[in-house]
């Protein structure tokens, strides 16, 4: 074979590799579009948790008495005397170089902002395991154990859904469930798909005096889980102003985090 059509194969080879981990189609779509493309019909395979769209549960039961904002059970990660908040992580082995450095990329960006430093993972009883599993979903808040971050392979890879996932695993819910929502997107259960109106579910979250956001990483898209493709969320009073776009965390997303953990970041009191 010549050395220009080897030269060629392995061309082909690097740009797969490359675009695997962010594919160009959904490239351009909302962190809660990928997530819910991802998670569409999926099967969860032995040993992993109950999920409930892209939060995991340790049972069922969990899930129908978690009305309250885990950050007031205990849930959140431990604060080192020297002001930073270490979470020990592992990344699985199966993802490619590509894949793995957009993930890494997703945990810095978060350090780059707060007190949080993950660190890789010795012997911590409590860590985060990002591995490729069924779909995109993470637990809310430290678990005191090994808990999984799951984010496939074939469609959760990307820079907005990392961020998601590890702030829920930091302690966030969808700004969607917040407490204060009524006051600012109207729910048209009329167009949601009738087996998946739970990820509309109002609960007590903690929200760190900061406004609703329609522009958090952590909302969700205007169609999200529709029937018919007509809205599922209507922002009020005006219903123009876009909801759920979000490519990366927002401003208020990042001060929600360093309130939530009293980190002291320049342009911010805890």
């Amino acid at each position: 074979m010549s050395a220009w059509k080897i030269s060629l194969g392995l061309l082909a080879v690097l740009l797969v590799s490359s675009t695997r981990a962010e594919d160009p189609e959904d490239v351009e779509l909302s962190v809660s579009e990928i997530i819910e493309k991802a998670n569409k019909n999926v099967v969860r395979g032995p040993g992993e948790p109950f999920v409930i769209d892209d939060i995991a549960y340790g049972s069922e039961e969990e899930y129908e008495r978690n009305a309250d904002p885990c950050t007031t059970t205990g849930c959140m990660w431990e604060k080192s005397g020297d002001g930073n908040v270490y979470v020990p992580y592992k990344i699985h082995e199966h993802y490619s170089d590509r894949e793995e450095s957009v993930i890494l990329r997703g945990l810095k960006s978060i350090e780059s902002v707060s007190c949080i430093r993950f660190i890789p993972r010795t012997h911590q009883r409590g860590w985060i395991h990002i591995l490729s599993l069924n779909g995109c979903y993470s637990h809310v808040g430290r678990r005191g154990q090994e808990q999984s971050l799951s984010l496939n392979r074939q469609g959760c890879v990307y820079h907005h859904t990392v961020q998601h996932e590890l702030l829920h695993a930091l302690g966030f819910n969808h700004e969607q469930t917040r407490s204060d929502r009524d006051n600012h997107i109207k729910i048209l259960y009329e167009n949601i798909q009738p087996m998946m109106t739970y990820n509309f579910d109002k609960i007590e979250t903690l929200n760190q005096g900061t406004p609703y956001d329609y522009d958090s990483v952590m909302h969700y898209h205007r169609t999200a889980f529709s029937k018919n493709k007509e809205p599922t969320m209507v922002p009020i009073p005006d219903p123009d102003v876009e909801i759920g776009k979000a490519r990366e965390m927002s401003q208020n997303d990042i001060l929600r985090l360093n309130r939530l953990y009293n980190c002291v970041k320049k342009g911010d009191s805890p």
